[in-house]
């Protein structure tokens, strides 16, 4: 069931929202070689209890971070750990969520550790274009397929490949609610958006092929052939004026 959300409520969600966006930024700040992944999940959690919120990931469905933090090849979901310390020329995703007054914030960005390849950076470039491109067919009366199309078609045509198994998602009271937000699909298909409704879009790109797998931890998702994948996202709410992206700090 797709929860339209009041006006109050949208003003709850764009305080969690600032809090998420503004521990992402500390974490983006932190991504240097030497640092560990662990660190970083330090300062995002500190950050936001300090702010009176809670992490929204943490202890979720048992993940024991408070920040989803995956490096190169890793997709998403890439436990913290002090043995994981930066390089240059990593690239760094990192996944943060806050619960503040009952509602949550959800936004990722992806990060490059020093200096990076080309390649690398394409892969950021084009993955975060993606993004907005997506974040532009957020408006009433457009479909979700119009969304996905607009971040498949951009991804592909610069013969990348859009993660399939995993997809954007509802954000409210829960951090995942309905509906899903695929990274493809049909323009003018798919559930109508309309006003009250805030979604989570995020494409998560791969260099290579688009398949994906799970290692044994049960979280860490790594690309099948080992490519780079960029993962960018915001939390965006449908407004009659248009798209209203509530993870951001200005």
């Amino acid at each position: 069931m797709i929860v339209l959300k009041t006006s109050r409520e949208l003003s709850a969600m764009r305080k969690a929202g600032k809090i998420s966006q503004a521990a992402l930024k500390l974490a983006g700040e932190a991504v240097e070689p030497g640092v560990s992944t662990w660190e970083i999940d330090k300062i995002v959690r500190q950050y936001i209890e300090k702010m009176g919120a809670t992490p929204s990931f943490l202890g979720y469905g048992g993940f024991p971070g408070s920040a989803c933090i995956s490096v190169n090849h890793v997709v998403i979901h890439g436990i913290p750990s002090k043995s994981q310390v930066l390089k240059k020329g990593d690239i760094v995703s990192v996944d943060v969520g806050a619960c503040f007054e009952g509602f949550h914030g959800d936004n990722a960005w992806t990060f490059p550790c020093g200096e990076i390849s080309g390649e690398a950076k394409s892969l950021l470039e084009a993955t975060e274009k993606s993004l907005w491109l997506g974040i532009e067919q957020a408006k009433p009366g457009n479909r979700l397929g119009d969304i996905g199309h607009a971040v498949q078609e951009y991804v592909e045509a610069r013969s990348y490949s859009v993660v399939r198994e995993f997809v954007g998602h509802g954000v409210g009271a829960k951090l995942h609610e309905d509906p899903s937000v695929p990274n493809y699909g049909t323009p003018g298909r798919g559930v109508r958006l309309q006003p009250g409704m805030v979604i989570a879009i995020e494409p998560m790109v791969n260099a290579g092929k688009c398949g994906v797998r799970i290692l044994q931890d049960g979280w860490t998702t790594v690309t099948q052939d080992g490519s780079l994948s960029a993962h960018f996202e915001h939390t965006v709410a449908i407004t009659p004026d248009g798209p209203v992206i509530l993870t951001r700090l200005d």
